[in-house]
């Protein structure tokens, strides 16, 4: 079981944080995780709205259980595949609030494919999700930082950003190649306040894997490669993005930071076989 949870700090109060694919998950615990800190959100969504508006109740209720009562915080529809989707939802959001402080990328999905057999069309839409999506959401983020000085863009990576996923090629490319947007961005920019990281979480209780989070023996067979031997909760992931956008992360930048249990330490490796 994870640990109980410590009051959160007020890092992030009245910054604007725009997080993509926060109808579920990964998305909505960051979502709340930074409306407890004093942040206003911006909730992104595609799909049918009622995951979306059910984050808005999350996030509204810790907005106000933390103190923080009179945020704006909003859902907005755009598909992170489609490029006009998101030049739609930058015009929406920095028509409203005039500002963003912080973009997480946080917008994705995978499809399990044999690669001798694979789907072309799904290939594309992965990739348009995952990772060209990331940059034209950041070339928007960007634009504006530069022009008011700062900001702060954080990814949605993958332990898979390093370990192979076989059946999962176009999920692998795209977290692969999440790591050099990552750091050339965050080289590229440092010298002008905006700092870029990204979060590599392990094996999360989440609806995405929901397959093997609901079946007992799959659940277990999925903890056996985890050192720490239990999944993580999306809470537990939302804790390193409010750290990264808040001034405690202010020296970092171009780094991901695995949340994953152990996993990348390779714990077939805890006794040692190979020599």
């Amino acid at each position: 079981m994870p640990p109980a949870r410590s009051p959160s700090p007020c890092r992030l109060v009245d910054r604007h944080a725009l997080v993509t694919g926060a109808s579920q998950g990964i998305g909505r615990a960051v979502a709340v995780r930074f409306a407890e800190e004093g942040a206003h959100v911006a909730i992104n969504y595609v799909g049918p709205a009622a995951g979306a508006e059910e984050t808005l109740k999350q996030v509204e209720a810790a907005s106000a259980a933390h103190g923080h009562e009179g945020r704006d915080h909003f859902v907005v529809h755009a598909d992170i595949g489609v490029e006009a989707d998101i030049d739609s939802m930058f015009r929406t959001l920095l028509g409203r609030w005039k500002r963003l402080d912080c973009l997480v990328n946080n917008a994705g999905f995978q499809r399990e494919s044999p690669s001798e057999a694979l789907d072309v069309e799904t290939y594309r839409k992965i990739l348009d999700v995952n990772l060209t999506g990331a940059v034209l959401c950041a070339r928007h983020a960007l634009a504006h930082f530069v022009a008011r000085g700062g900001g702060n863009i954080i990814n949605t990576s993958s332990v898979h950003q390093i370990i192979p996923k076989p059946g999962y090629l176009a999920y692998s490319i795209g977290k692969s190649a999440l790591a050099g947007m990552t750091r050339t961005l965050a080289l590229e920019f440092a010298g002008r306040g905006i700092r870029v990281n990204s979060v590599g979480p392990g094996a999360i209780d989440t609806p995405i894997n929901a397959a093997w989070t609901d079946h007992p023996a799959k659940r277990a067979a999925v903890e056996s490669h985890i050192p720490m031997g239990r999944v993580g909760t999306p809470e537990e992931i939302a804790a390193v993005f409010a750290f990264l956008a808040s001034d405690e992360a202010s020296y970092i930048t171009g780094q991901t930071i695995y949340a994953c249990g152990g996993i990348t330490l390779f714990g077939e490796f805890r006794e040692n076989w190979a020599s």
